[in-house]
């Protein structure tokens, strides 16, 4: 079972209260969603394959993501989440929006790594990614308008490329 704090709309922890995935989460309470993006040093940006199993399976995806853990902070999340999506570590992460869902009572707080690995150091997540390519600013943009993309990252790239 998988537990997760509850935040408020400000994203203040609420103490006391833990929420279980698959649960209905109550009204005037969220969970916390990280993202994160990966910037090579050369300027290009990974991007992930969705497993065709998967809803939108085949579609590509800009980020590294998912909930985060009872007790973890936003920038934690972000830093493990892409550890298991790709096998890169990163020491910190740069947090640089946030957002909330109504429909799907989350948190979601948006980060960007840099780092000079390998870039054949990538470690794709069984079940979860089948393929990786790293673009440049254009063709994370280009990726973007062509509906390839899943519209989670697609609001994603658009908050990056706005900086």
């Amino acid at each position: 079972m998988e537990y997760w704090d509850a935040y408020d709309s400000k994203l203040n922890r609420l103490e006391g209260i833990v929420l279980v995935r698959n649960e209905k989460i109550p009204a005037g309470m969220y969970h916390l969603v990280s993202d994160i993006i990966l910037e090579h040093t050369d300027g290009t940006y990974l991007i992930m394959q969705r497993d065709p199993a998967l809803e939108y399976g085949g579609m590509w995806e800009a980020t590294a993501g998912g909930s985060a853990l009872a007790g973890e902070t936003a920038e934690e999340c972000a830093l493990r989440e892409l550890y298991e999506e790709t096998g890169i570590r990163a020491d910190r992460a740069e947090e640089y929006t946030t957002g909330i869902s109504e429909e799907f009572r989350c948190i979601f707080a948006e980060f960007r790594a840099v780092t000079d690995c390998d870039k054949n150091s990538v470690r794709l997540q069984p079940s979860e990614t089948v393929s990786f390519r790293w673009v440049t600013k254009k063709e994370l943009e280009e990726v973007r308008n062509s509906g390839l993309l899943t519209e989670r990252s697609c609001s994603y790239i658009h908050n990056l490329l706005e900086k």
